[in-house]
């Protein structure tokens, strides 16, 4: 069994094995650890990676959140292509919130934020959302997690999501759409599927 099964943990029962990942992008170089029990150890996962090198920035200003941020990625990259914007890394994993705090540390950046989904101020609202997302915790817990983030987004907010079509990218879009939040394929990449979300309409809030 790999042991990133079980990821979306809040404990991981992994043994503790660190392996470094490099994140290399056409503007951003990265060093960063990865460690067993956390999403894609040793190796930047490519739909990341495609996600990083296809997702355009962030429409409006404001707080910018990775959802099911791992070790943290996606929120680093996104802290340092915006650094005057708080980037808040979410996940329910502890080991992954660390390895997000010791890698913005190793790296000197200073305006990520890792949490649990608990842990957000209530009142945060979101200018934009990247995301790989767990889909292994299961449909039902996938778009429970989805909604309560997207309702954060402010109106002119857009969320980011990629997802291989193997693991049910195509049927999310119509999931989305069909419970009123407009979504479309922004592009394509052997599988997987960039995502655009836009918040659901006030009339429909």
């Amino acid at each position: 069994m790999n042991d990133d099964t079980h990821y979306f943990a809040a404990r991981p029962s992994a043994k503790s094995h660190p392996q470094p990942v490099a994140v290399r992008l056409s503007d951003v170089n990265l060093d960063i650890q990865s460690d067993s029990g956390v999403f894609s150890k040793g190796a930047l996962d490519r739909g990341t990676e495609f996600l990083l090198r296809a997702a355009p920035g962030p429409p409006t200003k404001g707080a910018i959140l990775d959802l099911g941020c791992g070790y943290g990625a996606i929120a680093l990259v996104t802290a340092l292509r915006h650094p005057h914007t708080d980037v808040w890394a979410v996940d329910v994993n502890e080991r992954a919130l660390e390895l997000t705090r010791r890698n913005a540390a190793a790296a000197g950046i200073d305006n990520v934020h890792a949490a649990t989904p608990d842990e957000v101020p209530a009142d945060l609202r979101l200018a934009a959302i990247y995301s790989n997302p767990p889909v292994r915790v299961g449909k039902a817990s996938l778009h429970e997690m989805l909604t309560r983030w997207l309702d954060r987004l402010v109106v002119d907010g857009r969320a980011f999501l990629v997802m291989h079509r193997y693991l049910g990218a195509d049927s999310l879009v119509d999931w989305l759409n069909l419970n009123g939040y407009p979504t479309e394929r922004l592009r394509s990449r052997q599988g997987y599927r960039l995502l655009t979300v836009t918040p659901k309409r006030q009339d429909q809030a």
